[in-house]
């Protein structure tokens, strides 16, 4: 589970960072959720991504 978070992340601000550059600066914003909500996981062990996998069963 903590790979697949990991790696969707990472693609989420890769995709944003691409975005931002090509499209809109506004998409850096999407890039700093994705940095604010890890952060905020690193304290509560609470991640958003974990309880949509757990609840569409994926281990």
């Amino acid at each position: 589970m903590e790979n697949i978070i990991r790696r969707v992340a990472g693609v989420f601000v890769l995709v944003s960072l691409t975005l931002g550059y090509f499209v809109s600066p506004y998409w850096f914003l999407f890039t700093a959720f994705v940095g604010l909500n890890l952060l905020q996981s690193s304290f509560t062990k609470w991640c958003p991504l974990e309880t949509i996998l757990k609840k569409a069963n994926i281990k």
